[in-house]
Parts: structure tokens; sequence; C-alpha cells
């Protein structure tokens, strides 16, 4: 479907539901589900409000001022979701988007020494061609790797990824104590530290219990994403 309405489009995005017009940017095919992304022009112009007008933020991105994960985007309705890393190529400036209770999504500026390193979530893995490993990441990432070094992954690990070596830098297992970030669901945003994993037989009825101060919240496990052992390993607030 070509077209998306305002009303039907996803809450946490911060336009206008009843002025503007019947429709909105209906994100394209790509990386991220649309519930869970945001079209480059709406980025551009209602988050950080470089634009006023839809065809200002065309001609911004068409431009090629936009960087996602270090390539120039001209599609408008690229989609964009958490933990991507999108570069103002005119102004320098580095965002990564990461969970926001209030929100859902929100950029936070980054040091440039970051713009080329990206938290990827492993979502599952198999064997291909020549008995190696291929991992599948949250943002519809495959890596293939060497048998006995893509076995070390497991399932909702999480991975420091280098965009341009397309290698990865530092491997975060999935554990009790480990520091994770809720990314969707009512819970959406909070961080801390996990002190309870239920394992059942489905993994969407599994959950997890996170810890920040006196504070505990609960979801399922589908929602969770390590940061890192004890602090997050990239800026992420």
């Amino acid at each position: 479907m070509p077209h998306l309405r305002r009303a039907t489009s996803p809450a946490w995005w911060p336009i206008p539901r009843k002025i503007g017009g019947v429709w909105t940017v209906r994100p394209s095919t790509g990386p991220h589900s649309l519930r869970r992304s945001m079209p480059l022009a709406i980025f551009v112009r209602d988050v950080l409000r470089y634009a006023k007008t839809l065809k200002e933020a065309r001609y911004i991105v068409a431009r090629g001022y936009i960087k996602v994960d270090g390539r120039v985007r001209k599609d408008y309705k690229y989609p964009i979701g958490v933990m991507d890393v999108v570069e103002i190529v005119p102004t320098g400036e580095v965002f990564r988007l990461v969970p926001d209770q209030a929100s859902y999504i929100k950029p936070v500026p980054i040091p440039s020494d970051e713009a080329d390193l990206k938290l990827l979530r492993v979502e599952g893995k198999n064997y291909v061609s020549g008995g190696r490993v291929q991992l599948h990441f949250h943002d519809g990432r495959n890596l293939i790797l060497p048998t006995d070094v893509g076995l070390k992954y497991k399932t909702f690990d999480s991975v420091v990824y280098s965009l341009s070596a397309k290698s990865i830098r530092q491997h975060i297992p999935f554990r009790l104590g480990v520091v994770s970030a809720v990314f969707d669901g009512g819970n959406v945003g909070f961080i801390g530290n996990v002190v309870e994993i239920n394992w059942t037989l489905k993994r969407r009825l599994s959950t997890v219990a996170l810890k920040n101060g006196d504070e505990v919240r609960r979801t399922i496990l589908d929602y969770v994403m390590p940061l890192g052992e004890t602090s997050p390993a990239l800026k992420v607030q």
C-alpha cells in the first residue's frame, strides 16, 4: 500500500492527526518494521525541525545531506529505527536513535568517534555453506563468521558493530547483571540491570526483570537489548 493515513500512523510519530491533510509519508520497505520506524522526511521535519514542509524535507534528503549508518540515503521514505546512527553532513552532527519513555525513539547526540559504531541485537543464527555461521541482527543486517567464532554468539546477545569494517568490535552476552534497555512495549526506554530471566518454551512468553535503583520493571524477552556488562558500551543517554 503506497499511502498511510495520519490517523493510523504509529502513535509515537510527532505529527498532527487532524490537521495537515489526510495522508502522511509511509516508510519504504527496509531494515525496520512500520510500527518501529520513522521515515527520514518526518525525522528531518518534525524531530530535528530542519524543515517546515515536506517539500523542504524531501529536498534536504535528496541533496544527500543525511547519512544513515554511514551511507547517504536519498529516499525520503527510508525507515530509521532503534540504534540507527544518523549523521547530518553539512553540520557534522551525529545522532543515535535510542528508546525513550516519552517519545518511543529519540535522537541522542554522540561524539564523532562513535559515528562508525552501532549496537546490534542478535535475533537468530543458522549454518550456511562451508559450515560457517550466519548471524541475523535486529536491523536486518547479516554477518557470516567461521564456525568456531559464530557459535560464541547466542540469540538475544548484543554486539558493538563497526559500520565501515563490517566487523564486530565487542560482544555483550545476555545474562544476569548485564545493563539492558527496553526498546518496545509499555516500559520502552527503561534502562537497568537484568535481575531475573524466566525462560519458557515459547519465546514470546519468556520474561525479563530489570532493576534501576529501587525500581524494578518486567517485560518480555523480545523487548530487551543488552547495552554493556556494567555500563552501556556506547552513548545512549
